[in-house]
């Protein structure tokens, strides 16, 4: 059940804008501004609704919802199907991809961003100066400073990076493929990662290339580490796996640390 807290989110004018695929082929994007539509489309992340459920949920008429539905199933960022059970009624589900979504951009300059900082963290630290690194955290510190949210497309573009890697590191010990994963890690300069398997695999990374010396937002941004461990653990598996980053340097703890464990509840290690 969504959170009656939610019609209130309507009435939040800041909430950032959302920005969708186009599923047509066509050029461009989706951009959805209106508060209302934008949580509508926060609980179909979630989960597929009814309309009735929705209606009950956002606190709006069911007038003004259907309103909504229909502006975004003709922009082709939502569709419906009807339920199998009742063919009156139709359950609603997004149609195409979240790529971001943008927000005011901070009006102070981050300190991630200027000369000074660049200079003592990444080009005069004594170690040796690795270009692709001031240009991912510039391009990132900047987006951020901008208020644009990429993290979707980092996770993507990591699963991809998996994919391609998996061949490279895999073995059928287990226990040699999470080697092989922690000294591709350390190799390729991306921060020291420690694997351990219980009763789910946590991954714990220090020195983190992704987001080492990110500002900090409060909330994780290694979403390019988590889309690799995914596309790597669900290959290996061959079940659908759920990565979740529970401590970045982003959000001011010391490591970066992620839960990896399959979806299916009867899946062991």
């Amino acid at each position: 059940m969504i959170s009656n807290n939610v019609e209130g989110k309507i009435l939040d004018k800041t909430k950032p804008i959302q920005i969708f695929s186009k599923n047509d082929g066509s050029i461009g994007v989706n951009v959805v501004k209106s508060p209302v539509k934008l949580v509508i489309l926060e609980m179909l992340k979630t989960t597929d609704m009814e309309f009735d459920e929705i209606v009950a949920n956002t606190g709006r008429s069911k007038s003004t919802i259907s309103v909504h539905l229909k502006s975004l199933r003709e922009k082709g960022v939502i569709n419906y199907k009807f339920n199998p059970q009742d063919n009156r009624k139709k359950i609603f589900y997004i149609n195409s991809k979240f790529l971001g979504e943008i927000k005011p951009s901070i009006p102070e300059e981050l300190d991630e961003r200027k000369a000074d900082y660049l200079l003592d963290n990444i080009i005069n630290t004594g170690d040796d100066f690795n270009f692709s690194f001031l240009l991912y955290h510039t391009l990132r510190s900047t987006l951020i400073q901008e208020g644009f949210n990429i993290n979707p497309i980092l996770y993507e573009t990591g699963f991809n990076i998996g994919n391609a890697l998996f061949p490279k590191l895999y073995d059928k010990n287990l226990n040699k493929f999470l080697e092989n994963i922690e000294n591709f890690w350390e190799s390729k300069g991306l921060g020291k990662l420690d694997i351990d398997i219980g009763d789910i695999i946590i991954a714990t990374v220090v020195n983190c290339f992704e987001c080492g010396l990110l500002p900090k937002t409060g909330k994780p941004s290694c979403y390019l580490d988590s889309g690799i461990f995914e596309a790597l653990f669900t290959s290996y598996f061959n079940t659908d796996i759920d990565v979740t980053e529970i401590q970045c340097y982003a959000m001011g703890d010391d490591c970066c640390k992620f839960t990896i464990e399959s979806t299916e509840e009867d899946f062991n290690l």
